[in-house]
C-alpha cells in the first residue's frame, strides 16, 4: 500500500471534533520550536476529505507559525471505524515506548555540551532534574567491600577517536537481548562481555 506527501492548506484541513488527545498552549509552542529549528518533519495524516486523523498539535503548531500549508499523507483507504481507532492508536502506542535512562542522559549530555537548546526536546525542568540523579554509563554499581566479589573493576585509556567507536559499540550491545545475562547490574559490564565474547567466538 503506497502512500505519498501532498502539500494541503490549513485552511482545507478539518479537526477531527471527537479527538481525545488534548493539546495545551505551551505544548503546542513546544512542538512549534521543534518545527522552526528542525522543519516540519512528520506530516499530517488526513482521510479522504481533508480530515485530521493524527497531526493536530502540529497543524496548531503550523497555524501559531502562520504556515499556508503543510505536507499530509492521505489514508483515504481507512474504514470510519479504522480511522477512529488510529486517532487513538496513533497517540497511545506512542505513550507506551519506555526511556533508557543511561541512553538518554548520554545523549542530552553530548548536546548540553554542544550548547544546543535543550528546551527544543520537550522536557520540563523537573525531568532535567531527575535525570542528573540517573547513573552514569561507565559507572560501577557501589557494593561493599565485601560484596565486591565476584566484582572487578579494570579501567582503559583511549585515545579520542577510539572514544566514539567504543561508546557506540557498547551502547549496541547494550540493545541486545544477550547482554542481560542477569550476572551484572551495570550494563555497560554486560555489553562490554558480549563484545569480547562475540569477538572471540569470530576468532575460532
Amino acid at each position: 500500500m503506497k502512500t505519498q506527501i501532498e502539500y494541503v492548506s490549513l485552511d482545507r484541513l478539518i479537526p477531527y471534533a471527537r479527538n481525545s488527545r488534548t493539546h495545551d498552549d505551551g505544548q503546542v509552542a513546544q512542538i512549534a520550536a521543534s518545527i522552526k529549528e528542525f522543519g516540519f518533519t512528520n506530516p499530517v495524516l488526513i482521510d479522504g476529505e481533508g480530515g485530521i486523523i493524527a497531526g493536530h498539535g502540529r497543524v496548531l503548531a503550523a497555524r501559531k507559525l502562520s504556515m499556508d500549508e503543510v505536507p499530509c499523507i492521505r489514508l483515504d483507504y481507512l474504514t470510519e471505524t479504522q480511522r477512529k481507532a488510529y486517532v487513538i492508536a496513533d497517540n497511545k502506542l506512542a505513550l507506551n515506548a519506555a526511556w533508557d535512562d543511561q541512553m538518554l542522559l548520554l545523549e542530552i549530555q553530548d548536546l548540553e555540551a554542544t550548547d544546543f537548546d535543550l528546551t527544543l526536546l520537550g522536557f520540563t525542568p523537573d525531568e532535567f532534574s531527575k535525570m542528573a540523579a540517573i547513573e552514569p554509563l561507565d559507572a560501577m554499581p557501589e557494593l561493599r567491600d565485601g560484596d565486591r566479589e565476584p566484582f572487578q573493576q579494570k579501567s582503559f585509556t583511549l585515545h579520542d577517536e577510539q572514544v566514539a567507536v567504543v561508546d557506540d559499540a557498547i551502547m549496541l550491545a547494550r540493545t541486545s537481548p544477550l547482554s542481560d545475562t542477569g550476572l551484572n547490574e551495570n550494563s555497560n559490564g554486560n555489553a562490554l562481555a558480549l563484545i569480547c565474547a562475540e569477538w572471540l567466538a569470530a576468532s575460532g
